[in-house]
Parts: C-alpha cells; sequence; structure tokens
C-alpha cells in the first residue's frame, strides 16, 4: 500500500512496483550509518575510493599488487570553522565531490562494519571536478 500523490489516499501496489522503489537492505544500512554521524567544525566524513582490480590494458591484479588509492567521496561536511574575528569559514568540499585525501594522517570511523575516515577540511588536497 502506497499513497497515491493524485487522489491524496492509498492505494495497493503490485509487488514489482513495490520492490523497485525500495532501496537494497545493505545500501539502506549504509546510507543510515553515515548519515546519523554529523562532522563537527571544519571536519569532513569521507569514504575512500575502491582500487581498480583491472589495469588499463585488461591485466587482473592480485590483492597484494593493488596500491591504495588516495582519492575519496565526500559523504558529510561539517558547518565550518571560525576566525579570529568569529566570522564563519566556508567549506572547501561539500558532499558529494570527489577529493583527494593524504597518505597518512585523518581518523578512522567504522560504522555498522564500513570503514569511513575524518579529514579536516584544511587537510584535504584537492577536489576532482567533472568535465
Amino acid at each position: 500500500v502506497r499513497a497515491d500523490p493524485v487522489r491524496g489516499r492509498a492505494c495497493r501496489v503490485g509487488p514489482s512496483l513495490a520492490r523497485s522503489t525500495r532501496q537494497r537492505p545493505v545500501e539502506a544500512n549504509m546510507a543510515q550509518a553515515f548519515k546519523r554521524f554529523v562532522p563537527l567544525a571544519d571536519r569532513v566524513l569521507v569514504s575512500k575510493v575502491a582500487a581498480e582490480a583491472k589495469t588499463t590494458g585488461g591485466i587482473l591484479l592480485p590483492e597484494a599488487a593493488k596500491q591504495e588509492v588516495n582519492q575519496a567521496k565526500v559523504l558529510a561536511v561539517g558547518p565550518g570553522r571560525r576566525n579570529q574575528k568569529g566570522e564563519m569559514v566556508p567549506m572547501d568540499s561539500k558532499v558529494g565531490d570527489l577529493v583527494v585525501i593524504p597518505k597518512y594522517g585523518g581518523s578512522e570511523l567504522k560504522l555498522e562494519g564500513e570503514d569511513y575516515h575524518i579529514y579536516r577540511d584544511e587537510d584535504i588536497l584537492g577536489v576532482i571536478r567533472e568535465e
């Protein structure tokens, strides 16, 4: 049963339509886990991008040969920090950005089995823009 936006009342929905509009359980848990976490001040919550398992030539790489990727996707951003005068300094990155992170540093955070990292906004090296 779903709300019908046209009639303003509940209507029955077939099982195929009801299944297609729901999130998968794994995606829903992951979305809920990091949405509950709110970074403070100038902190940024990121999820590292997985390393490529295949080279550009099509060769599959074993786990030991993969290099750690220094790119991450921004999942949550704090409100920012205040300068000496008390004015709010805006954040350089926003939710959804693909950023370059340092090899070392930051804080590791595990929420419901998923690994996340927290960095200060000033520790983020750059933002990769789409063309």
